[in-house]
């Protein structure tokens, strides 16, 4: 399915090298031109994974990035008092560029069209639902190969009555064990007749397993194209975000985590010293404490953290909710829980890569459980690794509040996580602690 979004770009990559060499524009303006039209058009998602492989259908987009770059290079070029003869080069190339490259990209979907067919490149596909739409949809997948999809099952209790499904499994069980198995790299969600289905639960295994999810929307006769919506027929699809932790910028937030993390430790180390100092006077040892948490894919680790309770014969911390007014808090365990500082020693479970910066905070085993069997969706905040501060602490969720409300920001990080939001988080953070706000 990323086959046609390469040959895009090597289009684009080659027509540009061609342009610019006939036109004799130089490698400084060349680069300037390449970097202009590539990240405009990346920007605008001409690169990106589509079912509908129409060039008359993205040939607006197409043709607007391409202007776009030229009075975007044009513009820095005359307020930077480019010379004339470099710039005028440049703008021919780039003209050229933009009458090329459409029948390129013309050849480019043919083809990806006539692989798909007559190869077989498609994506193996379970669909959620059984019911009218369902069947509708399994069936023009397998009418129209054209559009890259290739039903292999149904998760449902069972087919729709009044229409003859094609002959594919029907899965009325575990949704994770059947992609696995039947090797699905995409998943449909549609409607189902005989019950309700859960059709977030779907949406979030199939996100966390890393499948290409497409959900047909309510009211879908109605629904207009847009950012985010393919076409199968008649059939508007909207696509889900993939999983943050598949993305290449998941290795930047991984590569800055330990940064961070690294020198954090460095210049916080006298800190956490006193720290410890001051619960070693008021308490004695230990000074650090250890507990399980719940991290990523529901894996244990163990949380480190400097001991503000007094300790008390048998600990009670793994069941036992910590609330305001504990009466085995003093007045260094009130200061530092205040000020957060008896959380400097988790920079040590990032870096080991237990947990991240940013991300929903972990919980005990026990209370994981018991808050799954409560609250909808709080199981799905585990399909990222944990954080030092997160969403719904900048939000005053910390401590004995809602956790259906902590639930809900997780997931809502979850959802739109990028670099932006992390430093959002990390800016708020830093309010919160200097302000005192929401405590």
């Amino acid at each position: 399915m990323n086959a046609v979004a390469v040959l895009l770009v090597l289009a684009d990559c080659a027509t540009l090298v061609a342009v610019c060499l006939d036109h004799g524009v130089g490698w400084l303006w060349g680069g300037a031109v390449a970097g202009a039209v590539l990240t405009i058009r990346g920007a605008w998602r001409l690169y990106r994974r589509r079912l509908w492989l129409s060039w008359l259908q993205d040939l607006p987009r197409s043709a607007a990035s391409t202007a776009l770059a030229f009075a975007l290079l044009t513009g820095v070029g005359l307020v930077a008092g480019a010379p004339a003869d470099g710039l005028a080069a440049a703008q021919w190339a780039m003209i050229a560029f933009a009458l090329v490259i459409e029948p390129v990209r013309w050849c480019v979907f043919w083809f990806g069209r006539w692989c798909r067919k007559r190869f077989d490149r498609c994506d193996r596909t379970i669909v959620v639902g059984a019911g009218r739409v369902g069947v509708t949809l399994a069936r023009t997948m397998l009418e129209h190969p054209e559009f890259g999809l290739r039903p292999v099952a149904f998760a449902d209790s069972g087919p729709h009555p009044d229409r003859e499904p094609p002959e594919l499994e029907i899965v009325d069980g575990d949704l994770a064990d059947a992609i696995v198995r039947l090797r699905a790299g995409t998943v449909v969600l549609a409607f189902s007749h005989t019950r309700e289905s859960p059709l977030v639960d779907a949406a979030i295994t199939a996100h966390r397993m890393g499948c290409s999810t497409l959900v047909v929307p309510r009211m879908y006769e109605l629904h207009p194209d847009g950012p985010g919506i393919e076409r199968l027929r008649s059939y508007p699809l909207m696509r889900l975000g993939t999983s943050p932790t598949s993305r290449p910028t998941w290795w930047v937030k991984r590569a800055a985590d330990l940064v961070l993390a690294a020198v954090a430790l460095v210049v916080l180390s006298p800190v956490i010293g006193l720290c410890a100092l001051a619960v070693l006077l008021e308490s004695g040892r230990p000074l650090f404490f250890r507990q399980v948490r719940v991290g990523m894919d529901d894996r244990t680790f163990v949380l480190y953290k400097i001991r503000s309770v007094r300790q008390s014969g048998e600990d009670d911390s793994q069941v036992k909710w910590s609330v305001v007014g504990d009466s085995r808090v003093g007045p260094v365990g009130r200061f530092l829980r205040r000020t957060s500082l008896d959380e400097l020693p988790q920079l040590w479970n990032v870096l080991r890569g237990d947990m991240c910066i940013v991300g929903p905070r972990p919980e005990r085993p026990g209370f994981v459980r018991e808050f799954s069997a409560i609250h909808e969706l709080y199981w799905a905040r585990h399909r990222v690794p944990t954080g030092l501060t997160g969403l719904a602490q900048v939000h005053g969720l910390r401590g004995d509040t809602s956790i259906a409300d902590r639930s809900r920001y997780d997931n809502y990080y979850i959802a739109n996580w990028s670099l932006w939001l992390d430093l959002r988080i990390l800016l708020m953070t830093a309010g919160e602690l200097c302000c005192r706000r929401n405590r």
